[in-house]
């Protein structure tokens, strides 16, 4: 507004000469002067106020203008993402960015690799017929963690998840899937989908996959894009979480984990790949739609 202009630059310049240039009137500028905010300008405070405190939460501070704009709305702000971005750039927040992260599991083995059912085919019908896997490292002062994570493609939620203070597979693997099977109690001949490493390819892991029923799949060899869904949780749990923190003790990083994953990622996080809504109230939809769908059979 020229009004606004002239008042953040009066300490530089005659107000009467800068009405003229700007072609207003001063009695209108002082008029302007005496009038409270519009509401515009008050809603536009008041959204930037709840932008900073959604941007200075270290789980949400990476949401841009799309994701932000729908956490304004669950709030219950009303507000477009065009006015989202134009606040967000004014204002010089911007989304943190993901930093890169290293491979942990071991290809270099001589077991048996099991056949790519996937083929980077990464949608799922309904709950638990596709899980897929990772390991990663999560540093402290004590000394490296192996945090593995078992998540379900449908709704893209974490089933389970373990850490462990070695790369064995009971610390990493067996641990994980054993936590997503009694969490999930997941039906026979759901596909389990794995990169290469000796962890997922050991007797004992392929044992308890039989036992359960499941069907293994593996990447392609040095193929990344394979298991994709299970690298991006990496990327979003290092970038939202575990960069965020120094991790002094295997405890203090166990307990911020387990309330990234329970209590923000699953139960609230926005996802874009899933309309902009959580995992949990992803896959609560579709329990409630075959609930309808039942009740009119049987009515």
């Amino acid at each position: 507004m020229k009004y606004v202009f002239i008042q953040e630059h009066r300490f530089e310049h005659r107000v009467e000469k800068m009405c003229r240039v700007l072609e207003v009137s001063r009695s209108g500028y002082y008029r302007w002067l005496k009038e409270p905010q519009s509401q515009r300008e008050q809603e536009n405070r008041e959204l930037i106020s709840m932008i900073k405190q959604i941007h200075e939460n270290k789980k949400t501070s990476n949401y841009g203008s799309p994701r932000m704009t729908v956490e304004l709305h669950k709030r219950g702000y009303r507000c477009s993402e065009p006015r989202i971005a134009r606040l967000m750039r004014n204002e010089g927040i911007v989304a943190t960015r993901h930093r890169k992260f290293r491979v942990t599991t071991d290809s270099n083995h001589n077991k048996p690799a099991a056949p790519n059912l996937l083929l980077q085919n990464f949608e799922a019908e309904r709950p638990h017929s596709i899980w897929v896997s990772d390991i990663t490292y999560i540093r402290t002062r004590e000394h490296w963690m192996y945090l593995t994570v078992v998540i379900d493609l449908f709704g893209r939620r974490v089933a389970g998840w373990s850490m462990g203070h070695t790369l064995a597979a009971s610390e990493t693997t067996i641990a994980a899937l054993k936590h997503a099977c009694s969490r999930q109690k997941p039906p026979k001949g759901l596909i389990f989908h794995s990169d290469r490493g000796i962890q997922y390819a050991c007797e004992e892991f392929r044992t308890l996959l039989g036992a359960n029923g499941f069907r293994q799949s593996m990447s392609g060899k040095g193929n990344c894009y394979d298991n994709a869904v299970a690298e991006s949780f990496f990327k979003t749990l290092k970038s939202e979480c575990v960069y965020q923190y120094s991790f002094s003790t295997h405890r203090e990083a166990r307990t911020m984990i387990f309330d990234y994953i329970e209590t923000f990622y699953n139960k609230e996080r926005l996802h874009s790949s899933l309309g902009n809504i959580s995992p949990d109230q992803y896959v609560n939809n579709y329990y409630a739609k075959e609930i309808l769908k039942t009740c009119r059979l049987e009515a």
